[in-house]
């Protein structure tokens, strides 16, 4: 794998290496290049921003924000972001990384979908959701030059990323939509449900069991 792209350098570190083992062994094509493209994204714009991050810590995160969406981390019942930030500070937790350090990849994983907070915690949170927000729905699109986009592209491959992305999101949490509510996720399952209906906060209010 090429190690620097677009002057950003991909970690070559033991640590990001079996991390990114992880995701070929459980992911796909289609996560591996959205997941790579993510850090790349990120780390660009952390440039432009001139913000100080640590690069490993934003791979790692980037490697993965989406393998809750896979059959190997996917959990019952719960939201799948959260599935992947366990999963990554598990691996972290086994490599003996300090918890606090480790908190700091679960926010970036969990939260990587959270508009309105992610931005506003620390550098390698953020820049997970502007590398996510990038690379999914082209948030900031002209703050990365079009050759520096061209050299990412090239050497990850969106492949008709914005056509396949979302059947890839309801594949991660068609057994449990009800994880969705609240978040942004629930519009797929809203897409690819017939019928389906997102409960409503307000519904929830007005129907509690309070007497009064």
């Amino acid at each position: 794998m090429t190690k620097n792209i677009a002057g950003i350098e991909i970690p070559d570190s033991k640590l990001a290496n079996e991390a990114a083992e992880l995701l070929h062994e459980h992911g796909n094509p289609l996560l591996w290049n959205h997941s790579h493209r993510v850090f790349l994204f990120g780390s660009s714009l952390g440039r432009k921003d001139n913000v100080k991050y640590d690069p490993e810590l934003l791979y790692i995160s980037a490697i993965f924000h989406d393998l809750g969406l896979t059959k190997h981390y996917s959990s019952p019942d719960k939201r799948f972001e959260v599935d992947g930030a366990n999963a990554a500070r598990s691996f972290l937790e086994q490599h003996g990384i300090p918890k606090e350090t480790s908190q700091l990849v679960w926010d970036a994983i969990a939260l990587h979908t959270t508009i309105g907070v992610a931005e506003y915690k620390e550098p390698v949170v953020t820049l997970v959701y502007h590398g996510v927000g990038f690379d999914v729905m082209g948030d900031r699109m002209k703050e990365i030059s079009e050759e520096a986009r061209k050299q990412i592209v090239a050497a990850f491959p969106r492949d008709g990323f914005k056509n396949k992305i979302l059947p890839a999101f309801f594949e991660g949490f068609k057994h449990k939509p009800q994880t969705t509510f609240g978040n942004i996720k629930a519009d797929v399952c809203e897409r690819f449900i017939p019928g389906y209906k997102s409960p409503n906060f307000c519904d929830l209010v007005l129907q509690s069991p309070w007497n009064e």
